[in-house]
């Protein structure tokens, strides 16, 4: 796997600052309980490596805008050759935004509450007229792919794969449902922010939070790590295949660092014209509730365009001791 370019000890200390080092080890990665993309539940075993302890927020993501002048691909004109066959009028800068509709909806129709909001970007979450201010400790939204690899370079860093998002998500925990545990909201409590009420209309926000919250709302897993499940979904480096592989029929054969799919298998099948690679991602967000997107564990999966960005998308980067050190370091379960 390719990962931040080798530095020394101090350059890597100072990567590293705000992470957590979760250890080597194996899990059980996926679900044979839940949506089909998730089965089956296999065997993998993972390096040890640094992870953000949270989301990329909005000042972090600002400092790297100021500092190499980066252009969003929400904040670009969309080439109309990528796009055949789409209208005049989506062809703007712009992107995807949440807006709830004021009642019930037929739930097999995102378009019954997503809008392509045209100025929307990670400068305005909501569209035109919008800001972030008061969000700095708020997660980045509206990335694409790109954006989110190119702020993972701009830090001397790298976007998770699969695998190694899933086992620091869970903290410890091989096959517990949630990342804290087996029950959703322990003694009461809510351990991330999810939607409770009937979405897409009813929004009971008794988390707290209608949209995004602070990247440290909620408390962390046992690797220290905030929002791994809720807030926002986070991008990974895998590409998307509908099934996991199947279980190692031998201990020998357990796969070490996994990768996802092939580019080519990841195109959606919906849209044979558009040649748009998918990729991974984890952990749900605001906007997952028990009648619509149970999404909010660690095995939960979903493939998302890599040119498309949303008001519920984020990402989170990781460190490789290997490829940080340039020899490798023993971090072991």
């Amino acid at each position: 796997m390719t990962g931040a370019t080798p530095r020394d000890p101090s350059t890597l200390a100072a990567t590293t600052r705000d992470m957590a080092l979760v250890p080597a080890g194996m899990f059980r990665m996926g679900s044979d309980r839940h949506y089909p993309e998730e089965a089956p539940a296999h065997r993998v075993g993972v390096d040890g490596f640094w992870i953000d302890r949270t989301p990329v927020t909005n000042a972090q993501f600002r400092a790297f805008v100021r500092a190499t002048g980066h252009v969003t691909v929400a904040e670009r004109k969309p080439c109309a050759a990528d796009y055949p066959g789409a209208l005049p009028h989506l062809l703007e800068a712009g992107s995807l935004v949440f807006k709830s509709p004021k009642e019930p909806v037929d739930l097999r129709d995102f378009g019954a509450w997503w809008r392509f909001r045209l100025g929307a970007s990670w400068r305005r979450p909501l569209g035109p007229g919008s800001s972030i201010a008061g969000l700095d400790e708020h997660p980045v939204v509206h990335v694409a792919y790109a954006d989110a690899e190119a702020y993972a370079a701009w830090a001397g860093k790298a976007l998770p794969t699969e695998a190694e998002w899933e086992f620091a998500a869970r903290g410890g925990l091989d096959g517990a449902e949630f990342a804290w545990g087996d029950e959703l909201t322990p003694g009461g409590r809510h351990m991330a922010n999810t939607w409770q009420g009937a979405f897409p209309h009813q929004n009971l926000a008794a988390d707290g939070y209608e949209r995004t919250s602070p990247v440290t709302a909620f408390p962390p897993n046992g690797y220290g790590l905030h929002d791994m499940i809720g807030n926002v979904w986070e991008w990974t480096s895998d590409f998307f295949a509908p099934r996991h592989p199947a279980d190692a029929p031998k201990a020998c054969c357990i796969p070490r660092n996994p990768r996802g799919g092939r580019e080519d298998g990841s195109y959606d099948p919906a849209q044979p014209a558009i040649r748009i690679p998918r990729r991974v991602i984890k952990g749900g967000s605001h906007l997952c509730a028990p009648n619509y997107c149970r999404r909010y564990r660690p095995a939960a999966r979903h493939p998302h365009p890599v040119d498309t960005s949303t008001s519920h998308l984020g990402f989170r980067c990781v460190v490789r001791p290997s490829a940080a050190t340039g020899g490798g370091i023993t971090v072991s379960a």
